[in-house]
């Protein structure tokens, strides 16, 4: 095997991306070395790559989506050999990102890919569904803060699934990857109704994932609260917010119960904190508690990937697709990409 792969690497703070070949890693204790078959595309990338926040160091990888195979085990792993089909959330330091022909996985967040899937699929879960996960729920392990969460029960942890039977959730943004893994965990965890915003051509698979009803994203403020209060007079104690608008956000937090709860992506345009709102905290308790547990739900179909749209050339198309999230021109689905068939 070469030492050298093909990757897409961001130079400098904003500069351009360029493809170029760099050292394949080495797995060290506890990491997988993975041979990357797909890698999707987020929002998070194109922010980083135009507004040069969340990195330090440079030159880096970016692409937090990951589905392969597993090339070589580092020291200390159990449960995973050459060969296995994996997937995994990776990271904007380089070493463990997706827009490279080789990525390293670390153990505790990386699960093995059902025969029934493909790696576009799988590509489409890892950061959805953490981020879903992250937000919504705060983990029973030791060293977890639950002032940092919800304070809800996840539905993979002891008597979670359906513990909020009855109980309404909303979603902004249900269309979105995060949205439509919030619509499916709601769903494991009992909620209802479970209300999202959304494109209304997306209703009839939104209402699959969990939705119980589909509110018209483009509808005025006024006319949306009209509407989530003639689904529930029910006080809505937990409210996602994925769209990174204030004045959505200043709709979800309207709606909010005084004593609820407001989960968002990006900090409240509010100069007041009358109601608990927490910024999607980084919880790496309740995503490792996840992976242990998603073999069974990928296996029961509780969870179930983003639809994907795949983007040709390899890494290649990995630009277009980025400027296709910054101009809001994707909905509903995930954009791939294949670094293997990068010329």
């Amino acid at each position: 095997m070469s030492t050298l792969q093909k990757a897409l690497v961001l130079p400098v703070k904003q500069g351009t991306f360029t493809l170029q070949s760099i050292n394949i890693p080495t797995p060290g204790s506890g990491q997988l070395l993975v041979k990357v078959h797909a890698a999707a595309l987020n929002p998070a990338d194109w922010i980083v790559q135009k507004y040069g926040i969340l990195v330090e160091n440079y030159p880096t990888v970016l692409g937090s989506d990951i589905a392969g195979i597993v090339e070589a085990v580092g020291d200390g792993v159990q449960g995973f050999e050459q060969g296995d089909r994996v997937f995994s959330q990776g990271s904007i330091d380089g070493l463990r990102a997706g827009f490279q022909q080789y990525s390293l996985f670390n153990v505790n967040i990386t699960a093995k890919i059902p025969a029934d899937m493909t790696f576009d699929q799988a590509a489409t879960i890892p950061l959805g569904l953490a981020t879903a996960a992250r937000g919504l729920y705060t983990s029973s392990a030791p060293e977890s803060s639950e002032s940092e969460g919800t304070q809800l029960t996840a539905p993979w942890e002891g008597d979670g699934r359906g513990k909020y039977t009855g109980k309404p959730l909303v979603v902004f943004g249900a269309s979105s990857s995060v949205g439509q893994y919030v619509l499916q965990l709601a769903r494991l965890s009992g909620f209802s109704p479970i209300i999202g915003t959304a494109s209304l051509r997306h209703t009839d698979y939104l209402k699959s994932l969990g939705a119980t009803h589909i509110i018209d994203r483009a509808l005025p403020a006024d006319s949306l609260r009209s509407e989530v209060e003639k689904i529930t007079s029910e006080p809505l104690e937990v409210i996602y917010n994925v769209v990174p608008q204030a004045a959505t956000q200043d709709i979800a937090f309207d709606l909010l119960a005084p004593s609820g709860c407001l989960v968002t992506v990006l900090p409240l345009a509010k100069a007041e904190y009358s109601k608990r709102v927490i910024w999607v905290p980084r919880n790496h308790a309740v995503v490792v508690s996840l992976y242990k547990a998603l073999p069974d739900l990928l296996k029961e179909a509780a969870i179930r990937p983003n639809r994907v749209v795949l983007l040709h050339g390899g890494l290649n198309g990995v630009v277009g697709g980025l400027e296709q999230l910054e101009n809001n021109l994707v909905s509903g689905v995930k954009l791939v990409v294949r670094p293997q068939e990068t010329a």
